[in-house]
């Protein structure tokens, strides 16, 4: 896709979202205040179906350290997370059954238990990675609604599926589809769709199956980077939301920030960003960008701090589509991204617990930070090389305890099979480890 196009659709798509915004204000069980009201009030804006176009996703809940030294969710700071966003219109939660190590559903169903149940949508998934059993799905789906204590989920998803294959195997043959399709009959799921991570092939398979599944909603990895840069074996997210534009499937939209990356940018890029729009964040470009295509539902954000809430809610109570000149600007952005020798991580941890017990999202973590802060020793020849070369070093052993650092890897593979964006772990270990090891031989 060229620059004339990116600029041409997201044009039209932000016309539409606008006048999508001006004619449905409904809502689905918690009334949405109208007009301008909502931006006073600090609503999130609901513009499809009375879903919040800002969606919580339940995947980074706060942690802390337990006396045993294992992380545990803070309750308390999950349902006061909860409490804001529900006081600002957010209705749709997002979780599974294996995010933070299992305990993710458990945590949100406690914070929304204070909550009527017409007051929130709920959206879980059939994570049926290592058995796909008919049994152990079904129970997968039984025990999802016994934890939240209710009879039905809103939104139901078969989890990160990449082709007709992989479905097949997890779901069609196994006999669990037909159950789940009579479960959407007898209104236990209000709608059923699926998460994608794949490439081009195996999304046409899936949006083959339409016609014989009549999917409800799918659910896409889109920002403005993976538009045209999903690299890898991913498939751009203009051709995904083109497609099921098409086919008027409604679209909830996964990593708008790619991982948190593109919150925390190189600073020649954030330098100009702040300069266009000195009062808003840097997030608030990447939310704008996906939340201004009008087949969009909901936009997630896994927000495990307060201050990233309220800014999404600022974001989104007075949500300010983009213009065709703006679009050009992210498209420029994304290109210059693409020239900084990042690792595409979006520390979704489903390659943790790692066997050996390496920290691969916070090793991954401190290695783009360095690169988008100047701090990553490049050479001998470097300005002041002997103290970069020290402070770096330091803050490595600081960040990642040293035997959960990189020169841990055997290079078993077990990460790379479980990671939707399809990076190389392993050798991307190698190369860390590799690069730590010059330094600390002062042979880089």
């Amino acid at each position: 896709m060229d620059r004339r196009e990116f600029i041409k659709v997201g044009a039209a798509s932000a016309a539409a979202s606008i006048a999508l915004g001006a004619c449905d204000n409904s809502s689905n069980g918690s009334p949405a205040p109208q007009g301008s009201s909502d931006a006073q009030q600090g609503q999130v804006a609901r513009h499809y179906e009375g879903v919040s176009l800002l969606g919580y996703g339940c995947m980074r809940w706060p942690t802390y350290k337990a006396e045993d030294g294992k992380q545990k969710i803070d309750q308390q700071k999950v349902n006061d997370l909860v409490d804001y966003a529900i006081s600002h219109g957010v209705n749709y939660f997002d979780t599974a059954p294996v995010y933070l190590e299992g305990e993710s559903e458990r945590a949100t169903a406690e914070a929304l238990s204070r909550y009527p149940r017409s007051s929130y949508l709920l959206a879980t998934k059939l994570s049926n990675f290592g058995d796909w059993t008919y049994e152990s799905s079904r129970q997968m789906f039984q025990r999802s609604l016994e934890i939240f204590n209710t009879g039905y989920v809103d939104y139901y998803l078969l989890h990160s599926i990449g082709s007709a294959a992989d479905f097949d195997r997890r779901f069609a043959s196994t006999g669990i589809m037909d159950y789940l399709l009579k479960e959407r009959e007898q209104g236990r799921i209000r709608n059923l769709g699926f998460s994608f991570h794949g490439a081009r092939e195996g999304f046409d398979e899936l949006m083959a199956l339409h016609s014989k599944y009549h999917w409800d909603f799918v659910q896409i990895q889109m920002n403005y980077v993976d538009w045209a840069h999903a690299g890898a074996r991913n498939t751009n997210a203009q051709y995904l939301y083109t497609k099921l534009n098409e086919m008027d499937i409604p679209i909830v939209i996964m990593e708008p920030l790619r991982g948190g990356r593109l919150a925390d940018l190189p600073a020649a890029i954030s330098d100009k960003m702040k300069a266009r729009e000195p009062s808003r964040s840097l997030s608030s470009w990447a939310f704008r960008f996906v939340g201004s295509f009008p087949r969009v539902m909901c936009v997630l954000s896994g927000m495990t701090y307060m201050e990233h809430l309220e800014d999404n809610v600022k974001t989104f109570s007075s949500f300010k589509p983009l213009n065709s000149e703006e679009m050009n600007f992210l498209a420029e952005v994304a290109d210059q991204l693409e020239s900084y020798p990042l690792i595409r991580c979006t520390a979704c941890q489903y390659c943790m617990p790692c066997p050996y017990g390496l920290n691969i999202p916070a090793i991954f973590k401190f290695y783009n930070d360095n690169v988008n802060a100047g701090t990553y020793v490049s050479s001998r020849e470097q300005e002041d090389y002997a103290r970069v070369r020290r402070n770096y070093l330091r803050a490595y052993n600081k960040s990642i305890e040293p035997d959960r650092q990189a020169d841990h890897c055997i290079g078993c593979g077990k990460c790379a099979r479980e990671c939707p964006q399809h990076i190389a772990i392993p050798r991307e270990l190698r190369r860390i480890d590799e690069y730590i090891e010059s330094l600390k031989q002062q042979t880089l």
